[in-house]
């Protein structure tokens, strides 16, 4: 087989050509499933107390979209072409908080996930729910708190507090069904974010800043940024904790975890078990160069 492929090669590459050929192949639907894994497996293994201030982090740096948002809106005149220069400020927490690996809930919806589909026990599943608590309690505290700052102290102009309580009622436009729908289509891209970023290292930052930039031009919804954005009309005196709760946070978890997990995650779990018929382990193994060293001695 190998002889085949041989023979298919271009004529005329060096060994060192044709060295820089497999560098600049890209990684295969395995390696990045298996690097993702094993970076899930390590966030699972993490104790309570750093679980819990990486989230609470990410929480507060989160943030950054709020405020972004509201400072671009304000200085913009009414109407579409404002809102999409101002989409590009739902940007500026996702960026910091990945690049800082911080803990964000609706990240580990895909990296913690996949541990617990390669092997589904009762300890794995119990793992994975403990994060996703600790996580998600996390980042929803650090954002509450955060809006409660940016209402209450004496931070920004009236336009700019004007134009954070109109960015909450945008949100709370959405009813029940539209919140899970939006949310679903929000978990699913940032599964997709999380699925690239290995593969593409040099162009991580432009990788961030096209998927959060589609979710806010189409006004998808995140359990995460929407809790920062519905909560500061909470402290406002505009919405309730009910209604916050009920018609924005659960269904809008809800969707984040279907299309982060359900649908992406068993989708990516799927194809690299359909590719090999074996387990991710036997599959990498069968790859490193110390097997293909032995068959290369074996002939």
């Amino acid at each position: 087989m190998n002889d085949e492929n041989n023979d298919e090669k271009t004529p005329g590459l060096s060994a060192d050509e044709e060295q820089e050929v497999d560098e600049r192949q890209p990684p295969r639907a395995a390696v990045l499933h298996e690097m993702i894994r094993a970076q899930g497996d390590h966030e699972l293994e993490r104790t309570i107390a750093a679980l819990w201030w990486s989230a609470l982090a990410a929480g507060l740096t989160m943030g950054l979209s709020f405020m972004a948002m509201g400072l671009l809106s304000s200085r913009l005149p009414e109407g579409d072409a404002s809102h999409a220069i101002a989409s590009f400020g739902y940007c500026a927490g996702f960026l910091a908080v990945i690049i800082a690996r911080q803990q964000l809930f609706t990240e580990n919806t895909l990296t913690a996930v996949l541990p617990v589909m390669t092997k589904p026990t009762l300890s794995n599943f119990g793992r994975l729910l403990r994060l996703w608590g600790i996580v998600l309690l996390g980042n929803l505290v650090g954002t509450i708190f955060v809006a409660w700052v940016m209402l209450e102290l004496p931070i920004f102009d009236h336009k700019t507090d004007i134009a954070f309580l109109e960015i909450g009622r945008k949100v709370m436009e959405n009813d029940i069904g539209q919140m899970f729908a939006k949310g679903i289509i929000s978990g699913w891209m940032i599964a997709t974010l999380v699925w690239m970023i290995p593969s593409v290292e040099n162009a991580k930052i432009w990788i961030i800043v096209l998927i959060t930039y589609l979710m806010a031009l189409g006004d998808f919804t995140h359990i995460v940024v929407g809790t920062v954005e519905v909560s500061y009309l909470v402290w406002a005196g505009e919405e309730t904790w009910q209604r916050f709760a009920l018609e924005f946070a659960l269904p809008t978890l809800a969707g984040n975890i279907v299309g982060g997990s359900l649908i992406f995650g068993l989708i990516s779990h799927a194809q690299v078990r359909s590719d090999t018929g074996q387990g991710l382990s036997k599959l990498l193994k069968d790859e490193s160069p110390s097997d293909d060293k032995q068959r290369s001695v074996k002939k």
